[in-house]
Order: structure tokens, then C-alpha cells, then sequence
């Protein structure tokens, strides 16, 4: 027997020393797991001896460890192998549907730089007879069936479009090409990124194709390696460590005893990183304690120190980058997506936090460090003794996206036990605050915290062996038990360690141990579901989420490196809680809720529709909870409907505020005021494990959306300059003019670009030499005075906002801060209301007329000026050009060619007497007829 078989031997004697089995299907997609796959089963273990599967089941071959299993009929399907002895292999209950959704979607992406879009190629694959590059994910182009079969539904009539979750946006393909492929061109896009592939309702063999959502960014680094760098490692004996991008879940990395990995498509594909020789020590290479991936980087903990590696570099971080030299405990991301947030705010947001026993610090863009806590301060802050032991126990980011949470240790003395403190910090108010949170656990216990999906804080902490639950913003607390009321996980495993946790937006948890044992439970239920055993116990795993955003195991050896496991976690559930009591208590909870931030501005609503289901006669109601600042009003309006036995509640919440913000003195601060971030979720008074989605919460950001606001550059003349001053104009800055005759008044129509909303209250004013007050520049003979447009006291003017506020700038001089209505006798002082209005709307007739006299371009800015708009500095440009006049002729050009023209008048005529005077003389000397002359007589 050859060396490397004897090592796969031994490797695999090594993992299989207890039995386990798992099943799979093709394509990984167990959505359309049905009568039409084909289910493979996989054993492994020295014992098998059969499979024993129902009569309504077909089995390939009962007696192979691995074989395919078809059931014709829908239902659940009991199935476990027979083993010899008196062992009892458990056994699972496969939901087998009769879905007629079962073609998927086949995709490929080419980034095309020149113009930042990316290409997205598709086709339709049937995973039953797919090939095998299909399969494994790797095909260039579609094999021959999925060519045959994506051409027949093109001739049915299918029509793809990929349709982004968050800004819904829908991208047409173009035609099919030769190839059997439709071609998608998108943007690329930071904070769009979750997108679906779907198709028009066209079945072939009853099959329909099913929808794919997945995850499309803007391109991922993968950084490289030179051929003499080294590896870097976990110590001796650790079990995996991984780590994901915080919207791209696809983006990862993992450390093992022997390489690190990194991966931009969940580890269909990876690369090795590895570092400069020199920089570290052997030692030091082989003792990573934490680990974060980021845009371009890879951020390490090495004996407590932060070493980043880039692309072409590998450096320790100090003093110099504003972080600490040494005693780096870890180093904590935001779980949860917040790009859309905090893209939103020029602001700069943190990446990452760092901590040491002491100090905590937040990291920024380009590596640089700030310390925001030293725990000598805070000794002061929350009265401790000088000889009291704090320390910085943990960080860990919450769904809000600007807190950060700190975990804080406290004994005096160290005996026993010590108390866990909880602080939050806000990045926009910056200072922590002490929570209404205490734990007590032994001395030498070590925590980690993860806050999870939801509005009101919900945190989980853990340690080797149990998880501590606090709920509903600390106020539901305990230890999460298992069915048998066992609150330690580790003797229900074997003596086996917590090694990670991961949640998602429905509120899955799923808890993994080092020996692979897991265990599930949702959001706001304080026990947990042991699953089926999917995995050897000494196989070295990680969990992590694929595009699908759904589980998947990575498995580790050297000798066989890394393997991709799908993961079935509904199967399993269902498959688990098939002979309990536990039911979910609601029939189904919708939502019309499309994304996870809503910008609110002033004088608008957002009305949100839930709708629960439930059994008659069971009391459920949809709750409504809110965290953040109180500046938000909301009214409901609940229907109710009865049938069947059923009764369904439907709810209309809708969101506003009331400030009016008009004739306030301190309308600036005001408007602080009544600016936040209010998280907001929408449950069902009860819930349990079994239940498909247990809350669905929401983040109100109320203020600017700085989409909204436009930022002009430009040089202003605001004073009559001594000479004309040539300047030229930028088509790209102020867009394509609109060309129109000199004597064709206009009024601008200003509208918001995506609601299509008509603005009023406007004044405009020239740019180009800021010198129109009004419009009496142009001679706007026909701008209707005050008294016309309805005004009872004197209207505000350029002129006289000049006047009261000499010390601003022309654009800052009128704006809602200090706009004051006409229309009130309550309002401003009698005056002149024969002056102009020198306001635009689109209810009165107030418009632009032109020069008559040339031709011209102009360039124009408009304002809003109603206090009660918006939030947002809302300006805006727009060009006009004049003609059908002709240019007014310059005083020099007409003189010049008044002298050009009398000059050749004059030359003409001297030349004229010259040439008469020529041919006159000629005449007078020559005559006009000679007489004939004589003949010579002979």
C-alpha cells in the first residue's frame, strides 16, 4: 500500500471512529427538494449494514454506505441505516414535497472596469442532469442539456431580470444569445449588493425554474503571496477560526494549524495567505488569537499585537497609527449590514474596535486608531476603588449601527466570582453609558457577546459550556436550556466546547460545538432544539453563510485540505421537531417591509402593513416596539377577518411627525432636535423555535438624505465686474441647457428626481454674476407684484435679505431658516406690496422673460424655502439658452466696417477718375476716327 493511501487511511479511520450519516441532492438547493430528485445518502462508519427506508421509497442499492434514494409520493419520509450490534443509528424525517419549481438558475459574473458594470451571465440548469462543473459551481458556459433546455423555455416565452432587494431596482437581459445565455448588464454597488434572479411564470415538464437570490458587489480583492513567504497558523490543537465580510458573506476568511485562507465565493474557490519572512518570528507565525477580514485586508492578533496584511504588504501596527503596541486582547466587526446608513454621512464611522485589559480603541479608515475608554477613567465614572479589579472583558457592536458594546469585569476581591458590567457608546454622542445589566459568573470564565437581529437590544453571551440570553433590552434574562431543562450544552455533547455561533435576519440561531455537535433555537426563546448529528466529531469545522445567505460547513484536514458541505438546517429542524409538541402558535406573519433602513424627511410618512394569522380563539396580536430617540408619532389602523376556523389581523403603522417648523427662532437646533435613528421591529405577542420568522425589524433614520442634497462648486462673480470676463461652461456640472426663444417666457418646474414631486416656495437668482436680486436683471416685466399674488403684508426681496444679513454669502443671505410668509397678518409689517414677488411656484404665474435685445446663456440656482420640507439645504442649477435675436453688434466691429466699407467707396471712386481721366485724355489727343490715307500715284 502506497504512503499517501496509508495516510488516507489513517486519516480516515481518525474522523470515522463514530458512525454518522447525512444525505445531499444536487444542485445544494434543498428549496426544491421534491419527488424529481434524487436523494444521496452517505454513511460513515464501520457498521453499516443496510438502509431502511419506507415502501413508498426506492433505494439504488440497500447495502452501500453510499447509494441514491427516490421517493415517488410526497410526505415525510422516515429513514435511518441498520447497523449491526445492538447499536441504534438515529433516524431522520425527510419532507419530501411535489413542488413543480425545479430548474435553477445558472450564473457567472465579468467585471468590466472601463465603465464600473459587471456582466452577469445566465442560463437555466436542471440539477438532475446537470454537468458536473454546473454542479460544483464552475462552468464557463452551459453544457449541452442546459443549453437545449434554456432555448425551449426561451421559445415558452421565459424572460429573466435580476431585481435588487433594497432599492428594487429591475435590470432587463439582452437577447439569447447563440450560446443559450442571457446577458445582464448592472452597476457595480456597495449598498445594493443583495440581488435576485427571477423569470416569467413558463413551465416546461411542469417545471418551473425558481427564483435565486444572491449577492453581487462591487469586485473583492484576493490578496497574494510571494513565492518565499510563510504560512501563518493557529497554535497547536485549535479549532478552526473564521471570518466573514459584514455585507458580503461570500467574502471570508479561515485560519487553521497549517494555512490561513481567504475566499470571494463562500470557498468554491480560495487562496492562500501568507506572510514576508523576518516580520515574525517561528512562534509568532504559528499563534494567531483573532482574526477580521476587510475591504483589501486582513487584520491579525499575534501576541498581542495587530498585524495587517495587504496586498504587497505585511506591517505591524503602533503607536504611529493612534493603536496600542502590545496587550491586544481581539478585534470586533459589526455583524449586521449598516453600509446604506453609514454611507449616508460624511462623517467618518469605525471599521473595527480593538481592546486590551485596559483600553478599548476604534479603528478607521487607512489603520488609524483612537482610544476611547482607559479603565482608570472609568474606575472614576462608576466609583471603584483604586484597588478593585476592572478589566475590558469583551466588545462586540450591536444592530444599531453606531454602538458599540463593552463588556467589563469587576471583582474586589478575585476570589470566586466576579460581575460583568454592560456600557454602550454611541459614535455620534461619544460617551458611554451604563446599562441596566449584571452577571455573575466564576472568576476564571471568559464571555463573548453577540447582539442579535432586533430593534430592542437582544444579546446572547457564552462561554465554554452555557449561553446567557438577554432579551428585550435586558429585561428577559436566563440560561438557555436544553429539552431535558440541561443548561449546560457541554454535557449534552460529550464534554465538547462552544465554538461559534451564527444568526441570521429570521432570527435562526445555530449553535455549533468543537466536536460538531449543534444545537438551534430562535430569537426570544430561552430553549434550544440538539440537531441531528451531520458531521464526525473529530472532523475540524467552521460554519459560515454562502450566497443564499444559508449555512454551510467548511471542513478541514491536511491531508485532504478544504471541503464544502452544504448545510440542510430546515430539513434538519423539521426533521427533529416532527415527533414533538412544539408548534409554532401563528399559521403565517407578513410584512410589506423591503429594506432595512427608511430615510424619513420632514412632512413625509412611512406605512408599514403586517398581517398574522393565527387559530381562532388564540388571542395573538402584532406588537409594535421602538428603541432610540422619541421623535417619531405613529397611529395603526387593525381589521380583522374570520374564516375557516382562522382569524387574520392586518395592521396599517404609519409613521410622522408633527414639529412645524415655521417662524421658530431657533429653527437649526430645533431641527437637531427632531433628528435620529428610532429602530423599530414588528412581532407576534408569542412565538417558538418552530416558527418560520419571529420579528421583522427595521431601522427610521429621520433627517437629510444627502442623496437628496446637490453640492455646487463653481467660481460666483457676485460683483459687477470693470471688464467682461469670458467663462466657459460646464455641460457635465449644470447640465445640457434648454434652448429657448427670446420672447417665450418661462417658469422652472422643480421636482424631486425619484417621487416626481413638484417644489414651491423657490426663489432663483442668476449664478453666473450673482448680481440678480429678483429677477430684475432680465427685466421680468411680467413677475406679478405682492399685492397680486395674494400678499397681505411686505414680501421678503433679495434686496432686503442682502441688506439684513451683509456678512453671509449671496447663497446663504435667503433660505428656510429665516423665510417669512407674506399671506399673514400675524407675519412682517405693512409696506410696499407693489415691489415684485420673487418667488416661484408652480401654482402662481410668476415666470422669466428675457432681453429683447441679444441672445444669451444663463445659468441659474432655485432654493426651497418652505422651513417645512425638508431637512436637507435643498439647492439646484439649471441653464437657459436665449435665441431667434441677433446678437448685439459690437460698437468697434461697426465702426470698423462702416471705415472698411467708405474706404473701398472712396478708392473705388479715385480709381474711377484715374481710368476716365486716362481714357479722356486719349481721346482729346488721338482722334476717334484716322482719315484714310492717300495712295501713291506711280
Amino acid at each position: 500500500m502506497s504512503a499517501v493511501a496509508v495516510a488516507v487511511l489513517l486519516w480516515w479511520l481518525s474522523c470515522c471512529g463514530l458512525a454518522v450519516w447525512r444525505y445531499s441532492i444536487n444542485g445544494s438547493d434543498y428549496s426544491i427538494l421534491s419527488t424529481r430528485n434524487s436523494i444521496q445518502l452517505e454513511f460513515e462508519g464501520t457498521s453499516f449494514s443496510s438502509w431502511n427506508i419506507p415502501e413508498s421509497c426506492k433505494v439504488q442499492n440497500s447495502n452501500s454506505p453510499t447509494t441514491l434514494l427516490h421517493c415517488a409520493t410526497p410526505g415525510i419520509h422516515t429513514i435511518k441505516p441498520d447497523v449491526g450490534g445492538q447499536t441504534q443509528e438515529e433516524e431522520r424525517h425527510l419532507i419530501v414535497g411535489e413542488s413543480h419549481v425545479c430548474f435553477l438558475w445558472y450564473f457567472k459574473i465579468l467585471e468590466n472596469f472601463e465603465d464600473l458594470t459587471q456582466t452577469v451571465t445566465i442560463w437555466v440548469y436542471d440539477p438532475e442532469i446537470a454537468s458536473r462543473e454546473e454542479l460544483e459551481w464552475t462552468a464557463e458556459k452551459p453544457s449541452l442539456n442546459s443549453k437545449i433546455l434554456t432555448n425551449l423555455l426561451n421559445t415558452l416565452g421565459q424572460h429573466p431580470h435580476i431585481r435588487t432587494i433594497v432599492k428594487r431596482i429591475t435590470y432587463e437581459p439582452n437577447p439569447l444569445s447563440l450560446e443559450g445565455t442571457w446577458n445582464i448588464t448592472v452597476p457595480m454597488s456597495s449598498d445594493d449588493v443583495v440581488k435576485e434572479i427571477r423569470g416569467t411564470k413558463v413551465a416546461f415538464q411542469d417545471c418551473f425554474v425558481s427564483n435565486r437570490p444572491f449577492l453581487l458587489t462591487y469586485p473583492l480583492l484576493i490578496l497574494s503571496s510571494g513565492p518565499a513567504d510563510l504560512p501563518v497558523t493557529l497554535p497547536a490543537g485549535s479549532p478552526l477560526m473564521g471570518g466573514s465580510g459584514v455585507c458580503v458573506y461570500t467574502f471570508s476568511v479561515l485560519v487553521t494549524e497549517d494555512e490561513t485562507f481567504q475566499t470571494n465565493d463562500s470557498f468554491l474557490t480560495w487562496t492562500r495567505i501568507r506572510v514576508p519572512p523576518g516580520i515574525l518570528s517561528e512562534t509568532d507565525r504559528h499563534n494567531v488569537s483573532d482574526v477580521t477580514i476587510l475591504r483589501g485586508a486582513i487584520v491579525f492578533i499575534i501576541n498581542g499585537g495587530i498585524y495587517v496584511k495587504t496586498e504587497g504588504s505585511f506591517r505591524r501596527l503602533g503607536k504611529k497609527d493612534g493603536a496600542p503596541e502590545s496587550g491586544v486582547v481581539g478585534v470586533s466587526r459589526r455583524k449586521w449590514c449598516k453600509v446604506r446608513y453609514l454611507f449616508k454621512f460624511e462623517k467618518k464611522r469605525s471599521r473595527m474596535a480593538i481592546w486590551t485589559k485596559k483600553e478599548v480603541y476604534l479603528g478607521y479608515p487607512k489603520f488609524k486608531y483612537e482610544k476611547i475608554l482607559d479603565i482608570s477613567e472609568l474606575k472614576d465614572v462608576l466609583k471603584f476603588g483604586s484597588n478593585d479589579e476592572v478589566e475590558i472583558h469583551y466588545l462586540a457592536y450591536t444592530w444599531h449601527p453606531l454602538e458599540l458594546a463593552a463588556l467589563v469585569s469587576y471583582c474586589s476581591p478575585c476570589t470566586t466570582t466576579k460581575k460583568i458590567f454592560l456600557l454602550l457608546y454611541n459614535e455620534d454622542a461619544p460617551k458611554w453609558v451604563l446599562q441596566d445589566f449584571q452577571l455573575e459568573v466564576p472568576v476564571d470564565r471568559r464571555l463573548k457577546a453577540y447582539f442579535l437581529y432586533s430593534a430592542l437590544p437582544d444579546l446572547i453571551l457564552w462561554d465554554d459550556r452555557s449561553i446567557y440570553y438577554f432579551y428585550k433590552n435586558y429585561t428577559i434574562r436566563g440560561i438557555l436550556t436544553a429539552e431535558s431543562g440541561e443548561s449546560n450544552l457541554s454535557k449534552l455533547s460529550g464534554g465538547s466546547k462552544i465554538h461559534n455561533i451564527i444568526s441570521d435576519h429570521t432570527g435562526n440561531i445555530l449553535v455549533k460545538m468543537e466536536n460538531n455537535v449543534m444545537f438551534f433555537f430562535k430569537s426570544d426563546i430561552s430553549h434550544a432544539i440538539k440537531l441531528h448529528a451531520w458531521m464526525n466529531t473529530t472532523v475540524k469545522t467552521e460554519f459560515y453563510k454562502n450566497q443564499l445567505i444559508k449555512p454551510y460547513l467548511l471542513c478541514y484536514s491536511d491531508q485532504n485540505g478544504l471541503q464544502h458541505q452544504g448545510y440542510p438546517l430546515y430539513q434538519e429542524l423539521q426533521s427533529v421537531l416532527y415527533k414533538t409538541q412544539e408548534q409554532c402558535p401563528y399559521v403565517a406573519f407578513q410584512h410589506n417591509i423591503f429594506s432595512q433602513i427608511y430615510f424619513m424627511d420632514k412632512g413625509t410618512t412611512l406605512t408599514f402593513w403586517t398581517q398574522l394569522v393565527y387559530l381562532e380563539n388564540t388571542g395573538l396580536s402584532i406588537v409594535v416596539e421602538h428603541f432610540g430617540p422619541n421623535i417619531l408619532t405613529w397611529t395603526q389602523e387593525v381589521s380583522y377577518e374570520i374564516a375557516s376556523g382562522f382569524s387574520t389581523k392586518s395592521i396599517l403603522t404609519t409613521f410622522f411627525q408633527r414639529t412645524n417648523y415655521e417662524l421658530v427662532d431657533n429653527y437649526f437646533q430645533l431641527q437637531q432636535k427632531n433628528m435620529g435613528l428610532v429602530l423599530v421591529q414588528f412581532r407576534p405577542t408569542e412565538s417558538s423555535n418552530t416558527c418560520p420568522v419571529s420579528k421583522q425589524a427595521l431601522e427610521i433614520a429621520v433627517g437629510c438624505d444627502i442623496d437628496k442634497y446637490i453640492e455646487v462648486k463653481g467660481e460666483f462673480l457676485r460683483d459687477k465686474p470693470l471688464e467682461n470676463k469670458k467663462v466657459r461652461y460646464d455641460v457635465e456640472k449644470y447640465g445640457c441647457p434648454q434652448r429657448l426663444e427670446f420672447d417665450m417666457p418661462f417658469q422652472p418646474v422643480i421636482q424631486l428626481p425619484d417621487t416626481k414631486q413638484l417644489l414651491s416656495i423657490t426663489p432663483v437668482w442668476e449664478l453666473r454674476s450673482e448680481a440678480l436680486h429678483g429677477f430684475s436683471k432680465l427685466g421680468n416685466t411680467e413677475t406679478r407684484m405682492a399685492s397680486q399674488s395674494g400678499c397681505i403684508n411686505e414680501a421678503q426681496t433679495f434686496k432686503s435679505m442682502i441688506e439684513q444679513n451683509k456678512d453671509l454669502p449671496l447663497d446663504q443671505v435667503w433660505g428656510p431658516h429665516n423665510y417669512r410668509t407674506c399671506f399673514s397678518y400675524a407675519i412682517g409689517k405693512p409696506g410696499d406690496l407693489n415691489q415684485p414677488y420673487e418667488i416661484i411656484n408652480y401654482t402662481n404665474k410668476n415666470h422669466l422673460v428675457w432681453p429683447m435685445d441679444h441672445s444669451g446663456m444663463y445659468v441659474f440656482r432655485v432654493r426651497i424655502l418652505d422651513p417645512n420640507f425638508s431637512f436637507c439645504n435643498l439647492t439646484a442649477i439649471f441653464a437657459i439658452e436665449t435665441f431667434g435675436v441677433i446678437p448685439r453688434p459690437s460698437f468697434y466691429l461697426v465702426a470698423a466696417l462702416i471705415f472698411v466699407l467708405m474706404l473701398t467707396f472712396i478708392s473705388v471712386l479715385v480709381l474711377s477718375y484715374f481710368w476716365y481721366a486716362k481714357i479722356y485724355r486719349q481721346f482729346i489727343f488721338e482722334p476717334l476716327h484716322k482719315p484714310p490715307s492717300k495712295r501713291k500715284k506711280n
